[in-house]
């Protein structure tokens, strides 16, 4: 299932930059802006249409519940491999970027699409290239959420909250950085949530405000 997903998921990156974005892309980021809001809006409701607004989750067999006896503490299998999953995609994301020539033309083609297109970069077909990857690496993590916890199609706006807040905490432009703003945010959550139930998602935004106020340009942005 999760080959599947990532795959259909690069698919429909693919679809979604060529067909939709590639139209908006410009100087003024509000039409794309607009573009993404409106899809976004249509899909849910047709997800709610297909599947209803019922919550739903993944089977795992046991693997959510499952866990290993570390001295006197218990940790979870199934976070073990997600936080396994996540360091290795973000490797591999972060290699792609820096050592590609795939990696090198998004970042000439993101600085300066015009200077990029006059030295042989199409930028219709990086922007789509990298809209696949973004939307197959987000395969792996809707397959993970629905195995620990459930989704529905009016989640997507709550987890969009939690993905701004780790990038910023981790610094813009940094891809290890948004891999520890989400560290730093799902480990404030859990003391909030130790501390009490309620106290949890305010504990994460309240860790991110704080760094915001602290550190604006993030724990690995460049002032």
């Amino acid at each position: 299932m999760l080959v599947v997903l990532v795959a259909l998921g690069a698919v429909f990156g693919v679809l979604l930059q060529s067909l939709i974005l590639n139209r908006v892309v410009g100087d003024d980021p509000l039409p794309s802006l607009i573009a993404t809001f409106g899809l976004s809006v249509a899909l849910q409701n047709a997800m709610q249409q297909i599947w209803s607004a019922d919550t739903r989750s993944l089977p795992s067999a046991g693997l959510a519940q499952a866990s290993v006896q570390l001295g006197p503490i218990f940790v979870g299998v199934l976070p073990v491999i997600v936080l396994c999953t996540a360091t290795v995609l973000t490797a591999g994301l972060h290699a792609v970027l820096r050592h590609t020539r795939f990696g090198r033309a998004l970042h000439a083609a993101s600085a300066d699409v015009e200077a990029a297109a006059m030295t042989g970069v199409n930028p219709k077909k990086i922007y789509a290239g990298a809209t696949a990857l973004a939307v197959a690496i987000l395969g792996f993590a809707a397959v993970f959420q629905s195995l620990r916890a459930t989704v529905a199609p009016a989640d997507g706006a709550y987890q969009l909250i939690y993905a701004f807040e780790a990038v910023i905490i981790g610094g813009m432009g940094s891809i290890w950085g948004a891999f520890i703003g989400a560290m730093v945010l799902g480990i404030s959550q859990s003391i909030g949530f130790r501390i009490d139930p309620g106290f949890g998602i305010l504990a994460g935004h309240l860790v991110f405000l704080i760094i915001l106020a602290l550190r604006p340009q993030g724990i690995l942005g460049k002032g």
